[in-house]
């Protein structure tokens, strides 16, 4: 059974970029699960509120808006951390206060790597206030 340190949310619109980033993840030897949709995402969290370490949320998806969904999950698992992925400018600042250190915002487009750079960052993060 996989813990929930190593499991990912990642939410994307875009099939292509979902399946290469997921792969990518999980060759880092995380575990992924990839939802197409704000609305499969949400009910991932509800139905599981503590099975995930992170949630990668495209940020201009249609459906919930990121800061209503990322607030949700916040709410649901106070450990959860976020990163909110778009190519346009997105105000996070209420989400990083709400949630100080698990919050951050990654510029697309982006390497898998950059986001492999960033997942370990905020689980490393996520671990240190344990």
């Amino acid at each position: 059974m996989t813990s929930a340190a190593s499991r990912i949310l990642i939410v994307d619109d875009e099939p292509s970029l979902l399946k290469m980033l997921s792969a990518y993840l999980r060759r880092l030897g995380y575990a992924v699960v990839a939802a197409g949709s704000t609305e499969k995402a949400w009910a991932e969290v509800e139905a599981a509120p503590h099975a995930f370490a992170l949630a990668v949320l495209d940020a201009t998806m249609s459906g919930i808006r990121m800061e209503d969904l990322a607030a949700r999950m916040l709410a649901a698992d106070p450990r959860l951390c976020v990163i909110a992925a778009s190519g346009y400018p997105v105000d996070i600042a209420v989400l990083q206060a709400a949630a100080p250190g698990r919050v951050m915002f990654l510029h697309k487009p982006f390497s898998p790597k950059m986001l492999g750079n960033a997942v370990r960052r905020m689980i490393a993060t996520q671990e240190a206030d344990v």
